[in-house]
C-alpha cells in the first residue's frame, strides 16, 4: 500500500481497444522426406519441425537434392523460395536413418588422391574405408569425406589408389504413409503429421497450409491430413493441399471417381490433379499451390480473401507421373472445378492454377465451405479472434470486457471493409445466445457476421442488337 501522498501522480491503464493480431493465413507446414545426410547431425532432424524464411537456410537446416520423388521436402524448398520467392515454410522430416537405411559395400578407385564414391544417401558417419581386400582398415586421419552437389560423397586421401568403402545409406522408398501419418510415442513425443501441433508453441506461428506432396495420394494420409486441419492445438484451422494420384488416375473423367471414393469432400481439404512440369522437373500442384497461395495473400497484406485460381504457376506442361503431358479444354476443366477438384489450364494469359471450390463441393454449396478463398477467409477470422482475445480469458465478465471485445473486433471488420478486404462484417453480444445458466458457468458467447467477396467465376455480357442506331445513317 502506497504511503501519505501529496501532490499531482499519473498512472496507466490497459488500453480500451485491443489490435488484431496477425495470423499467418498461408504458413504451408510440409510433412516429408529430406536428405538429412548432407547435414551436420542427421539424427537431430527426424520428427522435428524447423522453420526457415531464406533458401539458404531451409538447404543448410534439412539438406537439399534435385530428385523431388525421393525427398520431397525439397521440392517445397524448390516452389517456396526459387519459383515463387515466398517465406516462411515449416519443414517436418520423417526420413529415419534407424529405420529407412540399408547397408552397403563398394570399391572406389583414387585417381589424383580423389575418389567418389557415386551411391545415393550416405551417411558420413557410418562410412568404414578398408584396404581393397577388407582385411585392413584405414585410420580416420588418412582420408577427408565431403559432398558434392549430386549428394555423392567424394574421398580424399593419399594412403591408397583403390579402397573399399563400408557404409549405410538413406533409402526414402522405405518410407510409408504410416510414417508420414505419424502418432504418439509412448514417450508422449509426437510424430508425422502429429508434429504440426509443435508449430504454433515452437514458433508462434499457426499452421495455415498443410502439405504432403506424394504421400497425400494415399487414402489415409489425406485423411489425417484433413482431421489435423480441422483442428490443430485443439483451437486452431488450416487448410490441407492433397494431390490425386497420376499413377493411378491417366483420364480426368476418373478423377472425380477417386476423389469420392478417398472421401476427400470437406471445405479444409482442396483436391489437386495432374502434376505440373517446369523444365522438365515435376512439380505436385498441391507444392505450387501452396507457394502461389502464399503470393497472392502477400499481395493483400496477408489477408486470404483472392482465388488464386487464374494466377499463374510456374510450369511449362501438366503431366503424368511418367512424364506424358496432359492439355485440358476449357470445358474439361471446368468440370474438374464443377467437381471441387483444382486443376492447371493452359489459357489466356499461359498456365495458371484453375479452380476455386473446396473438396466439399458440389455436395455443401455453402459458400463459406465451398469457395477456398471464402473457406480461407472464416478460417482466418477464426484463428485472429483466439489470437487476439486470449488475453481477455479470465478476465471478469462485466460490460467492460464485453464492450472491449465488440468495439475491438467491430473496428478491425470496419478497416477490412475499408479496404475491400471483406464486404461487410459485425460482432454482438446477444442475450438471447447467453443463457444465465450459462453466464453463471463463465461461458460469453459473441456472434460474429462476415461476408468476404465471393470469386467472380462467371461473368456474363448481354449483347443485342439494337435498330435505333440506324438513325445516325441519316444524320
Amino acid at each position: 500500500m502506497a504511503g501519505y501522498q501529496h501532490g499531482v501522480y499519473t498512472y496507466e491503464v490497459p488500453t480500451s481497444i485491443v489490435p488484431p493480431v496477425k495470423s499467418t493465413a498461408g504458413l504451408t507446414v510440409i510433412v516429408g522426406t529430406a536428405p538429412i545426410h548432407l547435414t551436420d547431425d542427421p539424427a537431430a532432424l527426424v520428427n522435428k519441425p524447423m522453420l526457415g524464411y531464406t533458401y539458404s537456410e531451409c538447404v543448410k537446416k534439412m539438406g537439399y537434392l534435385d530428385d523431388f520423388d525421393s525427398y520431397t521436402i525439397c521440392e517445397a524448398i524448390s516452389s517456396h523460395f526459387a519459383l515463387f520467392a515466398v517465406a516462411p515454410l515449416v519443414m517436418i522430416n520423417v526420413l529415419d536413418p534407424d529405420k529407412h537405411s540399408e547397408t552397403g559395400t563398394e570399391k572406389v578407385t583414387i585417381t589424383k588422391n580423389e575418389g567418389i564414391l557415386k551411391v545415393a544417401g550416405v551417411l558420413k558417419s557410418s562410412v568404414i574405408i578398408k584396404s581393397v581386400d577388407g582385411a585392413t582398415t584405414h585410420d580416420v586421419k588418412d582420408y577427408e569425406l565431403e559432398f558434392d552437389d549430386d549428394g555423392y560423397l567424394h574421398i580424399y586421401t593419399s594412403v591408397a589408389t583403390e579402397v573399399t568403402v563400408e557404409f549405410k545409406k538413406l533409402n526414402p522408398s522405405l518410407v510409408t504413409p504410416a510414417d508420414i501419418i505419424g502418432g504418439v510415442s509412448l514417450d508422449g513425443s509426437y510424430k508425422g503429421l502429429e508434429l504440426v501441433n509443435e508449430v504454433f508453441p515452437r514458433f508462434r506461428e499457426v499452421p495455415g497450409i498443410i502439405i504432403a506432396p506424394k504421400y497425400s495420394t494415399n487414402s489415409a494420409v489425406a485423411a489425417v491430413m484433413k482431421a489435423k486441419a480441422l483442428n490443430i492445438n485443439g483451437l486452431f484451422q488450416a487448410v490441407a493441399f492433397a494431390d490425386i494420384s497420376t499413377e493411378e488416375v491417366r483420364d480426368y473423367t476418373q478423377v472425380p471417381m477417386v476423389k469420392n471414393q478417398n472421401n476427400l469432400d470437406n471445405p479444409n481439404l482442396q483436391v489437386f490433379w495432374p502434376k505440373v512440369s517446369l523444365g522438365g522437373k515435376q512439380y505436385h500442384m498441391s507444392t505450387q499451390a501452396a507457394s502461389l497461395a502464399n503470393l497472392v495473400d502477400a499481395s493483400n497484406e496477408g489477408y486470404p480473401y483472392e482465388e488464386f485460381s487464374n494466377k499463374n504457376l510456374q510450369m511449362d506442361a501438366a503431366v503424368l507421373a511418367d512424364g506424358t503431358e496432359i492439355l485440358l479444354s476449357l470445358e474439361q476443366a471446368n468440370y474438374l472445378n464443377g467437381q471441387g477438384i483444382v486443376t492447371a489450364l493452359n489459357w489466356i494469359g499461359g498456365w495458371r492454377a484453375w479452380g476455386h471450390r473446396t473438396s466439399a463441393y458440389p455436395a455443401n454449396t455453402d459458400p463459406k465451405d465451398a469457395f477456398i478463398s471464402v473457406r480461407r477467409v472464416f478460417i482466418y477470422e477464426q484463428n485472429q479472434f483466439i489470437l487476439s482475445f486470449w488475453q481477455k480469458v479470465d478476465k471478469p465478465g462485466n460490460r467492460k470486457l464485453i464492450e472491449n471485445i465488440v468495439d475491438s473486433k467491430n473496428i478491425d471488420f470496419n478497416s477490412k471493409a475499408a479496404r475491400q478486404f471483406i464486404l461487410g462484417g459485425r460482432i454482438e453480444f446477444l442475450e438471447q445466445e447467453n443463457a444465465v445458466t450459462a453466464l453463471m458457468d463463465g461461458t460469453y458467447t459473441f456472434h460474429l457476421f462476415i461476408t468476404p467477396p465471393t470469386p467472380a467465376r462467371e461473368i456474363k455480357g448481354l449483347f443485342e442488337f439494337d435498330p435505333s442506331y440506324f438513325s445516325v445513317l441519316f444524320g
